[in-house]
């Protein structure tokens, strides 16, 4: 019996896929109203990591993202900022030479989107982005290793990966829309884990399915029982597709009753999104706002 084995058995990865969607919508249903109030929108937009994730972005659009995220405080005072901005490693430094706030910095590497290239340019894109100055790395399992069952090729690289961060956090991205059932997903998350991620993260957004409530359910539990067994906390990322404040407060909801209040802030939890922000200061101000 290898490592997995032992892993996947301990934590019970025989998971009914129906049962996840009835349990998620039975938390939804008694919990949602309670946390859809104003005071959840401000804690969301908390802990978002700005992103811009295009071929087509330029310098220019880059350092305007940034100025906004500067200038913040200045339009919004009684609003608090937001947790990252998040780009490809090569608009790393166009963000470090014009960010003044004490947001991160993530950039996405491991040859984002696919993963499908040489480990040694997953390392040394890592790398390089810290030194530029991302201060948060978010990189995607080598998919087709996983759903190979190689468990533990995926293991051993995401070390080489993580180590490469230094002292940048790790956000491991599990796909969970290439992720056929919710057992497959618990798999991953438990995989990131024992590879010491800083975070597991739901998608990249550049497939059909994205964040699902029940891929957050499933790696909310995963955490939960992780934390359990090991005293080590893990953060959560919700990412991709997640436009709407209703969207946002359905996840804040399953990882509140999932993982408690003690995960409802940044260094725990986070949302990635490029229009959540102006979604969620509509509802905040009752009026449509378009600021990012």
């Amino acid at each position: 019996m290898n490592k997995f084995d032992e892993i996947f058995k301990l934590y019970n990865t025989s998971l009914n896929d129906e049962q996840v969607k009835q349990q998620v919508a039975e938390m939804l249903d008694k919990h949602f109203a309670e946390n859809n109030n104003v005071e959840t929108y401000k804690k969301c937009l908390s802990i978002i990591d700005l992103t811009s994730l295009n071929g087509t972005d330029t310098q220019t659009e880059i350092a305007t993202m940034t100025k906004k995220v500067d200038d913040f405080e200045g339009h919004f005072p009684h609003l608090p900022n937001v947790a990252a901005i998040c780009v490809y490693p090569a608009l790393v430094p166009v963000v470090k030479g014009h960010l003044t706030e004490n947001v991160g910095i993530a950039a996405v590497t491991g040859g984002f989107p696919a993963s499908q290239t040489f480990l040694e340019i997953k390392i040394a894109e890592t790398a390089m982005a810290v030194l530029e100055g991302a201060t948060e790395i978010d990189a995607v399992i080598s998919l087709g290793e996983f759903l190979d069952g190689n468990y533990k090729n995926v293991y051993e690289e995401l070390c080489e990966i993580k180590a490469a961060c230094r002292a940048a956090h790790f956000k491991v991205i599990l796909e969970t829309g290439a992720l056929k059932s919710a057992s497959l997903i618990k798999k991953a998350a438990l995989v990131a884990m024992a590879a010491d991620a800083d975070f597991i993260k739901t998608s990249t957004g550049k497939i059909p399915i994205s964040a699902t409530v029940e891929a957050t359910f499933v790696m909310c539990s995963a955490i939960k029982e992780w934390h359990e067994k090991t005293g080590v906390k893990v953060g959560y990322k919700a990412a991709g597709g997640i436009a709407t404040t209703e969207d946002a407060v359905k996840h804040y909801t399953i990882v509140k009753e999932i993982l408690g209040k003690e995960w409802l802030n940044k260094s725990l939890f986070r949302f990635g999104a490029s229009r959540l922000a102006n979604d969620l200061l509509t509802a905040i101000e009752g009026k449509e706002e378009k600021y990012f």
